[in-house]
This record gives structure tokens, sequence and C-alpha cells, in this order.
């Protein structure tokens, strides 16, 4: 499929859930979210659905996502079902990797391709206090395990934050000396109710070059990847700098986003959804609505003109 801009859309994102073990504090307020009630959350069957129509119309990677997907309980099914489609290259995942040391062997059999993990720190106490109680040694095992079963490459994604985690950023350079990890920096992104939390705890991520000036650009063979990246002279992974505030990369946005409660959206910056879970549930051909909302994907998001969405990271999907 091909929007008005030209833009290859062949990457689907599907939120298999709006709810998540960890609490980071960038993207669930501190009173919490109101939950999907049973029925507003899409089935299984019917996001199968979906994504049969939309591969029939030329997406061919997908990224499992949540809140934290691997506490959807039958996700292993889900993706086993997934993988069989015919002209799906890629099932990637992203994860918070609590849960990865159970689950890695499982979802690699099932024909998941590789995992990308959101890890802030790599100090216990503040990992504990970023995500409200979570355990950094259950994600380390969880990397551990995900290496042992080769669901790689594995990237990381450390969001970058002020009088957070700006003393670590060499700690998480030097990850990809001996391996081949792709350490990913994101800029923190003002989104929902903790937009403002955010914003007092921007940091540009040309802090990085000027931490870590040995870092060497190299060409990236993804075109559409919002990452650019570099590498340590003698590293056997990868650093990546994801900007969407300083540097925003929507000439090359190659994808679409389905919710949990079944909202299409073609840029996670925008308030603009189309709802197509009753559609499906009536079985109507939802093919005409996705040309038109590829149609219609904007050309880029107005982060820098103060125009924020409103629902919470943890309800659209990482």
């Amino acid at each position: 499929m091909i929007d008005s801009y030209g833009r290859n859309i062949n990457y689907l994102r599907i939120s298999v859930t709006d709810l998540c073990n960890l609490r980071c504090e960038y993207c669930m307020p501190k009173k919490g979210i109101k939950k999907a009630c049973h029925d507003e959350i899409l089935r299984f069957e019917e996001i199968e659905k979906i994504v049969k129509k939309f591969v029939s119309l030329g997406i061919n990677k997908i990224r499992i996502t949540g809140g934290e997907p691997l506490v959807r309980a039958g996700i292993i099914t889900l993706i086993e079902k997934l993988s069989k489609l015919k002209g799906i290259e890629e099932i990637a995942m992203t994860t918070n990797g609590t849960l990865l040391k159970k689950y890695a062997k499982d979802l690699k059999e099932a024909g998941l391709t590789r995992v990308n993990i959101s890890l802030d720190t790599l100090d216990d106490k503040k990992y504990r206090e970023i995500t409200k109680g979570g355990e950094l040694k259950e994600v380390i095992e969880g990397i551990k395990e995900a290496q042992k079963v080769k669901l790689t490459p594995i990237k990381l994604n450390v969001v970058l934050i002020k009088d957070f985690n700006e003393d670590e950023i060499m700690d998480f350079v030097n990850l990809t000396k001996n391996e081949e990890f792709d350490v990913r920096f994101i800029e923190l992104m003002p989104i929902g109710q903790v937009r403002h939390w955010s914003l007092d705890r921007y940091l540009s991520n040309e802090n990085i070059l000027k931490k870590v000036p040995e870092l060497i650009e190299i060409e990236s063979k993804d075109i559409s990847s919002p990452a650019k990246y570099y590498r340590l002279s003698d590293g056997k992974g990868n650093v990546g700098l994801i900007n969407p505030i300083s540097c925003k990369f929507c000439s090359n946005c190659n994808r679409i986003r389905l919710t949990a409660d079944g909202k299409l959206k073609t840029c996670l910056h925008s308030n603009h959804e189309i709802d197509i879970k009753g559609l499906i549930r009536d079985g109507q051909d939802i093919t005409e609505i996705i040309y038109d909302i590829v149609k219609h994907k904007p050309k880029e998001h107005c982060l820098e003109a103060e125009e924020y969405i409103e629902r919470e990271m943890t309800a659209i999907g990482g």
C-alpha cells in the first residue's frame, strides 16, 4: 500500500492488551488508567482476521506490543497462527523483558523472529524507581534467555530521561562492545496525561554524541527504520538514536497501528483513529477503510507545535 506521500506502508504494529505488569512513569499516570472491559478488547480470532486482510494488501512485517504483550493469556497461540500466514516476513515483539525467561523458548518455536526490550537503566534501585517496583534481575535473565534461543538481533530500547539515566549513557553504549545488541536511545515523548512529566525531563539525543564522540555513523540496512545508527570502532553491536522530537523521521514512516480495543492509527502522535472492532464483529469487509486511512496518513506529526495526543502510551501500544 502506498500513501499519498509515496511511502510504502508494509508494517503493522498490533497492541494485544492495555495491561502491563510495570508502571513506568513516562507511560502510565500515577493514578493509573481505566482498564478496558473484556468485551472492548479484540479477541485473537478478530486480530487474526484483521491481519489476514492487511497481509493481503501488502503488509509483510508485524510487531506485537502492549501494554506488556506477555501478560495476555494465549499470546503464544496468536504468534503461532500469525506466523503461518503466507506473506509475513517478520513477527517481532516489544516487551519489558520481565517474563521473557519464562516464554522466550515458546515464542521462538511459535514463530517469533526477534524482540525489542525496554530497559531504561542498568541500576537495580533506579529500575525499581522508574517502573514502580520492577526487578532488573528478571529483565537481565530474560535477555540471556532470548539470546540462548536466538530471538535475535536483540534491540534494547532506552528512553533518555534528564536527571535519571543520562549518567548511564556510556554504560549502555559499552554493552555493544562485546554483544551484538542494538542499543537504541529514544527521546522522551510527551504523550497522554504524563506529557508534562515528560516535557520537564526531555533530553535531546545530541547528548549521546557529545558524551561518546568516538561513535562512528554507519548506514542502516533498513531505510524505514526510525533510528540513525552508530558503532564503536571495536564494537560488535550498534548504537541507534531515535529522535522524534529533535529530528523527526516521518518521511520514512511505513507503519500503521492497531490498538487493543480495535482502533486503527496511522500516526502515534495523532488523535485521529478509526474504530474497526464493530465492523469486524459484524463480518463487514474493511478493505476500503484500510485504503482510505492509509491514503489520509498525515505527512508528519506536529509535536514541535505542541500538538499532543490524549491517549496514554499503554493504551496505544509501544
